[in-house]
């Protein structure tokens, strides 16, 4: 699986191949020209009290962890074919966090992770 992260506010190029604002709200400060997004799917973003409750601090990364997975798991279907675009090309979650290890893109990139031993058995 090729899944990159990188954030909104980092030169987007074109070795990002497929990008993905993977953030419920717009990244402040960056266009649309310069983000150069193929696909925004805000409903599998961390709901509004997830990402309120963690960005001020009520959820550890752990807590915050589990319960993302719990909310994507809810989405399965809708992201099948993002997971399945990047068991064939470059697909790079773009994300607006300053924590570069501690945010929902990295929780979202496990998860697709997650499904690809799946999706490779349904391909043979």
């Amino acid at each position: 699986m090729s899944l990159e992260l990188k954030r909104a506010f980092d030169t987007a190029s074109h070795n990002d191949g497929y990008r993905v604002l993977v953030d419920r709200l717009w990244p402040r400060g960056v266009s649309k020209e310069e983000a150069r997004i193929d696909e925004w799917p805000k409903e599998v973003a961390p709901s509004d009290t997830l990402r309120k409750a963690f960005h001020a601090g009520d959820y550890e990364w752990g807590e915050f962890r589990r319960r993302y997975l719990g909310e994507l798991k809810e989405h399965r279907e809708r992201l099948r074919p993002l997971a399945e675009r990047a068991l064939g090309k470059r697909v790079t979650l773009v994300f607006a966090a300053k924590d570069e290890r501690h945010n929902n893109a990295v929780v979202l990139a496990e998860y697709l992770a997650m499904l690809e031993p799946r999706l490779r058995a349904e391909k043979r």
